[in-house]
């Protein structure tokens, strides 16, 4: 199943792929007598949609994908959590050890954008980069699990920009100022159940800069697999339904590269994952 958010005037509304066209969650439900209200969807929210998808599509009414404007697959969450350094050939790249333990730092909800928005630069920094990467989102409240348990507390995927302001990133020995400028965050238009992507250690990631092939690897080349990461952090932390995570970057980043062209006005970025669709942005 695919999920996307789509505005409604001021409303940002949940909604599923169909062969109709988009359908409201809170429309789907609703028609059921089956009140919805917005908030995270869980591993049980998305196995009663599916229950209910291919009998009651009758029932609702599907909006075609052109009429629409879409936001970020996912909002509402409490976390942003995201791994440094976590494929091996980025990490040679950029002339850095391969960590012991996952490296984690944040973004925040200021860096959601909507799908395909321009993304302004701002102007406290220069030195702009990209990074294609695979999102987590996780569907059911989670401590102290397993890995072996791990995947079981996902509830989706999605491709993930992770935009980042070098200079200010290392600037002091926290990156958070460089990784959480305003829309810093594209997402891609779907979020992918995990039960449609299957293992996430076979997936072919890419990123373009102005159609020319910058990123291209796969998640195999991972330090920390998506099931060592969430073990991990649960160990430390609660993870919540809707808490999204970004599980790091290949190589090919403008940070390690000899001849660095930072990212300027009017460059276009596209990120891609297989199975999980793309998002494409125009800085400005």
């Amino acid at each position: 199943m695919k999920i996307v958010q789509y505005r409604l005037g001021e409303e940002l509304l949940p909604g599923i792929v169909t062969e109709i066209g988009i359908v409201g969650i809170g429309a789907l439900l609703n028609s059921l007598n089956k009140p919805f209200q917005c908030r995270s969807l869980t591993n049980d929210d998305v196995a009663e949609l599916k229950s209910l998808k291919d009998s009651h599509l009758r029932l609702a009414q599907g909006i075609p994908e052109s009429r629409l404007k879409f936001g970020p697959c996912v909002s509402g969450f409490s976390k942003i959590i995201c791994i440094g350094l976590n494929y091996r050939k980025h990490a040679s790249e950029t002339n850095m050890e391969i960590p012991k333990y996952p490296i984690v730092f944040n973004k925040f909800n200021n860096a959601l954008t909507d799908f395909e928005s321009d993304v302004p630069l701002g102007t406290e920094g220069e030195h702009f980069d990209y990074e294609v990467e695979l999102g987590v989102v996780i569907g059911e409240k989670c401590k102290n699990v397993s890995i072996e348990k791990a995947l079981s507390y996902v509830l989706g995927y999605c491709v993930a920009n992770d935009l980042s302001c070098r200079d200010l990133q290392f600037r002091t020995s926290q990156w958070l100022l460089g990784k959480s400028l305003d829309h810093f965050l594209p997402l891609g238009k779907y979020l992918v159940t995990a039960d449609e992507v299957g293992d996430p250690q076979k997936l072919e990631l890419s990123c373009f800069l102005n159609g020319v092939i910058r990123q291209k690897s796969n998640t195999s080349d991972m330090i920390f697999t998506v099931a060592e990461i969430i073990s991990f952090l649960s160990k430390h932390m609660t993870l919540e339904p809707g808490d999204l995570i970004l599980t790091g970057t290949p190589s090919g980043v403008i940070m390690g590269l000899h001849d660095k062209k930072w990212l300027k006005p009017g460059d276009r970025i596209r990120v891609e994952i297989e199975k999980l669709g793309f998002t494409e942005n125009r800085m400005v």
